[in-house]
């Protein structure tokens, strides 16, 4: 059993109707029939959504997916509309809160890796596969791939696992031709992005995106929609300190991660009890990871 330890109640505002609360953002439509989402501080791990929260965490996610957003408009438009406060919503939701466009979301978790590590290396140590894809002999934890692959995933709800699917389901679920353009969508993003990080000290060893099908008059085309780049959905490294054949270190939740499983906890992951509030020293550990990948990718200072 996993999902919340203690599920919030979605704030209630006029003329917003909240439609879903996820692990990291809540979901509205407002009267105009456009999306309003709101990135909390809420911090999942091992399919849990855990009792404490990570301040500033969903600012720091909205703040550097719009700044990814403008460097990638020209490669897939994408879902935002507005970043202005709704009216009558809390002081809280301001620089955390998209008007987004509404789209027929693809069910298909978009990953493209760079590097091996995560899943990918269970199913490699296995199989010398990757979402059915063969790899070379002699890779380890962190080795950098050939080339990019796309490795998809399902969807899964909260508390549930995402699972990698193989590129023949993805085009099964979806048609040839939109599982072809989201592979061709997904490793031309991640190709440009990776590039840009590593310009600042950074790898990105993967990542995920979401799209949706926008109707238009010249027909249907695919956006670009939820996070984009940001420490919960890709894996950000320290470019100096990369040493293939061990765990990374990196800009995201680790410290979170290595925490719950760490004697100090007392939780354990195998049992059905939810884990424990996370102490300070992890907090702030943990927002300064967040912050850190903002400022060294962006150039810009969080304030």
């Amino acid at each position: 059993m996993s999902g919340f330890v203690e599920k919030p109640e979605p704030v209630q505002v006029p003329g917003l109707t909240h439609l879903h609360t996820g692990k990291v953002r809540d979901l509205y439509r407002n009267e105009a029939g456009e999306l309003v989402m709101v990135a909390s501080d809420r911090m999942s791990a091992y399919d849990w959504v855990l009792p404490t929260e990570i301040p500033d965490k969903g600012r720091v996610l909205t703040q550097l997916s719009l700044w990814w957003f403008d460097r990638l408009a020209d490669l897939v438009p994408n879902h935002v509309l507005s970043t202005e406060l709704p009216a009558g919503a809390p002081a809280d939701w301001a620089g955390r809160t998209l008007i987004c466009k509404s789209l027929d979301m693809v069910p298909v978790e978009c990953v493209a890796r760079g590097y091996l590590t995560g899943s990918g290396l269970l199913e490699y140590d296995e199989s010398r596969t990757v979402c059915g894809l063969a790899l070379p002999e002699g890779l380890s934890d962190g080795s950098e791939l050939p080339a990019p692959i796309f490795t998809p995933a399902t969807k899964a709800a909260v508390g549930d696992h995402d699972e990698n699917v193989s590129y023949e389901e993805v085009a099964r679920q979806v048609g040839a031709e939109t599982a072809a353009l989201l592979r061709q969508s997904t490793l031309a993003v991640y190709g440009r992005a990776r590039d840009i990080a590593r310009e600042r000290g950074i790898i990105l060893a993967d990542t995920k995106f979401e799209f949706g099908f926008e109707s238009t008059p010249e027909g249907d085309r695919l956006v670009l929609a939820d996070e984009v780049l940001t420490p919960d959905s890709s894996r950000f490294w320290p470019a100096d300190q990369w040493q293939p054949g061990r765990t990374q270190p990196s800009y995201d939740k680790q410290f979170v991660r290595n925490w719950l499983t760490s004697p100090a906890s007392g939780w354990d992951r195998k049992s059905e009890q939810p884990p424990p509030a996370l102490p300070q020293e992890v907090v702030e550990a943990t927002r300064g990871k967040y912050v850190e990948a903002f400022e060294l990718l962006t150039g810009n200072s969080w304030s």
